[in-house]
């Protein structure tokens, strides 16, 4: 059997556990204890079970360690799913949700009750008239939960406009906002008992 790969010794086994101590991450820092154990002599294998992974894993931390420091610990990032839609596929895609549903293409019904402010027939996007219009267009199904991550990857936020209600009136939320003693033309007067206090900040 081959002797094991020795570990760079610039760094002594009390500072990589002192080291473990202060990581975030547990799985580096459990490597970090490894490496630790195995510096001070630890049967590799048994220095891997108390880590809690395999003795070739080890090994294979050794190497990363020997080459990149502590830094060759960490998990190497991961790409993810690629998304099914191509670029161009996602440029059209923004593309039409920038323009607006068109109600007897699309299918989306018409909002009822609260609208935003100078739209009387406000007609947004659901993630369910997305998924139906990217399958309809592309052929390919999205649920709704994967729709709003891809829109949230192109940037698009999904908000509305602040609602106002149909029947409010302008005039009638200035009177409302406009204090009672300005209309009848008085001074206001501070209550009483409580013109000597002073105003503390903080």
């Amino acid at each position: 059997m081959p002797a094991p790969l020795p570990i760079r010794s610039h760094r002594s086994p009390a500072e990589l556990r002192r080291l473990a101590r202060h990581e975030r991450d547990g799985r580096v820092s459990a490597r970090l204890l490894a490496l630790a154990n195995a510096l001070e002599g630890i049967p590799r294998e048994e220095a891997a079970r108390l880590a809690g992974m395999t003795g070739q894993t080890l090994g294979d931390w050794v190497h990363r360690y020997n080459a990149e420091d502590i830094t060759g610990l960490c998990d190497l990032p991961r790409a993810g799913r690629r998304c099914r839609l191509d670029e161009g596929q996602q440029a059209v895609l923004k593309t039409l949700v920038l323009r607006g549903p068109d109600p007897k293409r699309d299918g989306c019904p018409p909002q009822t009750g609260l609208r935003p402010a100078g739209d009387p027939g406000c007609v947004a996007w659901r993630a369910r008239d997305l998924c139906r219009a990217v399958e309809r267009q592309f052929q390919i199904r999205y649920s709704e939960g994967g729709m709003l991550r891809l829109l949230h990857s192109l940037e698009l936020s999904w908000q509305k406009p602040r609602p106002i209600h149909p029947e409010a009136s302008a005039k009638a939320q200035a009177w409302f906002k406009k204090p009672a003693w300005a209309d009848a033309g008085r001074r206001r007067t501070p209550p009483r008992g409580r013109d000597d206090r002073a105003v503390v900040r903080g």
